[in-house]
Formats: structure tokens, sequence, C-alpha cells
């Protein structure tokens, strides 16, 4: 057959696929790399929107070569055009995406999910990508908040406890994790949560949060009536400790300034009226 009797078919199949948004790229790239390659010439003013419709499809494709030739052409013809520096974005977006770390990818995929409030995607994500990449930190924290925002405490716990074992050291970990459990309740979780409120302060004696959370922890547990009178006792007295450091604290901060005595005032009356007494 002529090839001249195939070019009218070939360039309304690339119209017709335009005015439809047909997105079968392959099937572009087919058409539009032969008819661009042997008959360019003879396309007239059609040649310059096939171009740019071909470039778009072998982007899709990987086929950067193709794109870039397209590309060339278009920037010769249209030295200034904003339509074709839009082109030349798009192809160095796709490139960039081609070279970019899976690792950062996948990161970048649960980013976007979470910012779309599609949790229950995010944590499926995250949780595909740490089998992959088991000393994440940043991801099994990124995993541990997303649970806590689905109030699955039990599996952001879990998250938590990975954190803590390749960094025992961090008090933030440790005091997230007291959170949780002391979130979760029920008395082996408070008293869980006791313990590592104080050993977020022992490992940072200025964690206020952990401070307060070991006050409350302490006193709840005082308070249950489930407790001999002996873990009563020991959970009033460091109730107690731990108030007298908040009280303290609170002090220090408020030398000077009436807003912060005043600051000072509300937090003994708030200690004051959740103090646990031995019966």
């Amino acid at each position: 057959m002529n090839k001249l009797s195939v070019l009218p078919k070939m360039r309304d199949k690339l119209r017709k696929w335009r005015e439809e948004n047909y997105r079968n790229s392959e099937q572009i790239v087919d058409v539009g790399e032969e008819l661009i390659n042997e008959h360019a010439s003879k396309l007239g003013d059609d040649v310059w929107i096939i171009y740019e419709q071909v470039m778009i499809a072998a982007l899709d494709c990987s086929r950067d070569d193709l794109a870039w030739t397209c590309l060339q052409e278009l920037k010769r013809q249209f030295p200034d055009s904003h339509r074709v520096k839009r082109l030349a974005g798009m192809r160095l977006e796709a490139l960039e995406s081609r070279t970019l770390d899976p690792r950062a990818a996948r990161k970048r995929k649960i980013a976007i999910l979470k910012a779309q409030g599609k949790n229950t995607e995010a944590i499926r994500e995250l949780n595909e990508y740490l089998e992959q990449f088991v000393g994440d930190q940043e991801a099994w924290h990124e995993l541990s908040e997303l649970y806590i925002n689905e109030h699955d405490y039990a599996k952001a716990a879990f998250c938590l406890e990975e954190l803590m074992m390749t960094n025992p050291h961090n008090h933030l970990y440790c005091e997230q994790y007291a959170e949780v459990k002391y979130t979760q309740g029920g008395l082996d979780n408070l008293e869980l949560s006791r313990k590592y409120f104080a050993q977020a302060l022992k490992l940072n004696n200025r964690n206020m949060r952990a401070l307060f959370g070991l006050y409350m922890s302490a006193s709840h547990i005082a308070a249950s009536p489930k407790v001999s009178a002996k873990v009563k006792k020991d959970n009033v007295k460091y109730a107690a400790w731990a108030g007298a450091q908040i009280n303290r604290a609170y002090q220090l901060a408020g030398r000077g300034t009436k807003e912060n005595k005043c600051s000072v005032k509300a937090v003994e009356e708030m200690l004051e009226s959740m103090q646990i007494t031995m019966s």
C-alpha cells in the first residue's frame, strides 16, 4: 500500500483520539511516531498539535527520546510559547519522578494520602513500606500517630515499642508510649504508663508532660479500689512528689510576672483539687 494513502487515516485517527480524550498512550506513540518520522513535512500546520499529542503520550510511556524530539521541534517553531514551556516542565517532572528513590517516592505517596485525610490507605501503605524498611524510625512514628488518630491504641503502642527498642534513650518515645497506655486505661496499663512517664523524666527531667503524666497515672492508681494498701501508699508518694515538682517548676517560671503568678496559683488549685489522701 502507498504510504501516502495511509497518511490521512493516521492523521484522522490521532485527531479522533484527541477529541475523545483517548488515553492509550502506547497506541498514540505507535501511530504518532511513524507519522512524524515519515510524514512530518506533509502534515502542514497539523504537525504542531501532533507533536504535542505524541510528546505527552511519550512521557506516559517513559519514551524520553521521542518526547525530547517532539519538544525540540516545538521549541524551534514557538521559541517564546508559554504552552511549550509548560511541556518542557512536564518532561522535567516526568524525569524527576522516574529517577526518584523508590523509598522516597513511597513516602511521598503516604504523605499525600495523609494530607487528603485517607488514613486507612496511608496506614496500609505504611505497613507495606515497613515490611521492606523496618529500620525507618520516622515511618514507625508516623504510623503510631495515624493509629492514634484512628483510636487504635494497641497498634500505636506496638509502633512506639519498636521505636523504644531501637532508641531507648529518646525521652519523647517513652512519654508518648506512656500517654497511649494511660489513654487505654485499666490498672495494668496505668502501671505501665506511670513507669514510662518516670523513665521519660529520668531521661529528661524537664519534660513537663511526663511530670504531669506521672502525677495523673499515680493518682489514678492510688484511687483504684483494686490495689493493695502498699500499692496505694507508694502511688500517693509518687503523686505527691510529682505534684511538688510541678508546683516548683511553675513557681520558678512565675517569678517576676503577674501573669505567671496567676498560672502558679491555678496549678496549685488544680493539684489540691486532685489530691489523693490515704484512707
